[in-house]
């Protein structure tokens, strides 16, 4: 008796598995762990979509367009147009006005090359000149030297191997494209019975989480869409009116560049300045340029400081960084296409814990949530 009496006690005394992870430091592992099976299957998740951008991001410029599209949908509905004719209806006028901004863009490029072209020479012969007047001496055979390696480039196998990937993303471009046409139509069509039907394994508050979730998002997005193209159209009126008054060459194309860059929030601007201001130093010269740049600052304080405080100051609440953050990562992962729907993208994440408990209540910290159990709330 004495023997089993001894052994129970030696029992309680020897720590248990269970024990050895109930310490600070057995809680930090526990936490590890967590953390990098978390870590694993994100990685894991990315990867998976890297993989599949052809289907994925098709499908996540279709939720955004669809979402931006929803009032217009929603107001044909409301007037008593048949479901399906009010999806055709605003199908079309998207497909209408993208097809209408190509064909001017394609029309300005054909009618306008060639003078872009001569202008070019000459321009290049007037930088040629300055070039001579430099402390740097910059003869004339390291120039021709210059002229001859792009030569020899542009009639490289390299180039013939690169134009063969430029036909194969551009046949890549064209399947998501109708990819995301498709898409897009059932979005409008059945965008809420879809939602509904991913919904059906949840009940309760679960459920109207679920709805609260797809709800804001679908607000968050269709906003953000929504006030970006206000502000790139008058970003891409403005500096077009001034190019035009100025007589660059290739106006048109440069504003729709100008309206399409302005969907990349914080370096967007910047490059469609560039871009419009070494067009216009190749084909006019520095001086014109340095006006072209002006009317670019010009345009972006007037839109920064009035226009855009009005029109995104409630469906884009991000900090810079997280903005800066969000367009790297896209970019790494997607290119231009993952630049431009990074920020919408987080900030509908962030609108989606901004309602996760309720309406108006946020999602908490789950220290903080086994406190209130804990105290009985």
């Amino acid at each position: 008796m004495r023997a089993a009496e001894v052994a129970r006690d030696e029992a309680r005394r020897t720590p248990g598995a269970g024990a050895l992870w109930a310490d600070g430091f057995g809680r930090v592992g526990t936490r590890s762990v967590q953390t990098l099976a978390l870590l694993a299957l994100v990685t894991v998740a990315v990867f998976a979509l890297t993989r599949l951008t052809l289907v994925v991001i098709p499908v996540l410029i279709a939720l955004v367009l669809a979402s931006a599209m929803h009032p217009l949908v929603s107001w044909f509905r409301r007037h008593r147009m048949p479901s399906i004719l009010a999806t055709w209806v605003a199908l079309f006028l998207v497909v209408g006005v993208l097809g209408g901004v190509l064909a001017a863009v394609v029309y300005a490029v054909i009618h306008q090359w060639d003078d872009l072209v001569d202008q070019a020479v000459a321009g290049v012969g007037e930088l040629q000149e300055s070039l001579s007047g430099l402390p740097i001496e910059i003869s004339d055979q390291q120039i021709e030297d210059a002229r001859t390696a792009v030569t020899e480039f542009l009639t490289s196998s390299s180039f013939g191997a690169g134009a063969i990937a430029g036909v194969s993303a551009t046949a890549n471009f064209l399947t998501g494209f109708v990819l995301m046409v498709v898409v897009l139509f059932f979005f409008l069509k059945d965008g809420p019975r879809i939602w509904e039907f991913l919904l059906r394994p949840f009940e309760g508050t679960r459920y109207e989480r679920g709805q609260r979730v797809g709800h804001r998002v679908v607000t968050t997005m269709g906003g953000y869409v929504r006030g970006t193209a206000i502000v790139a159209a008058v970003d891409a009126i403005g500096i077009g009116i001034g190019l035009v008054i100025m007589g660059v060459p290739l106006a048109i194309p440069l504003a729709v560049l100008v309206f399409l860059l302005a969907f990349i929030p914080l370096v967007g601007a910047t490059l469609a300045g560039v871009f419009a201001a070494l067009v216009t130093l190749v084909a006019l010269g520095p001086v014109e340029a340095l006006i072209v740049v002006g009317i670019v600052v010009l345009v972006n304080q007037l839109e920064g400081n009035f226009l855009q405080p009005v029109v995104m100051a409630r469906s884009l609440a991000l900090h810079p960084l997280v903005i800066l953050v969000a367009l790297t990562v896209g970019t790494v992962l997607a290119g231009i296409t993952g630049a431009v729907l990074a920020v919408p993208i987080a900030a509908s994440i962030w609108g989606v814990i901004q309602v996760w408990n309720g309406p108006h209540e946020p999602a908490r910290p789950a220290q903080q949530k086994r406190r209130e159990v804990a105290e009985g709330r």
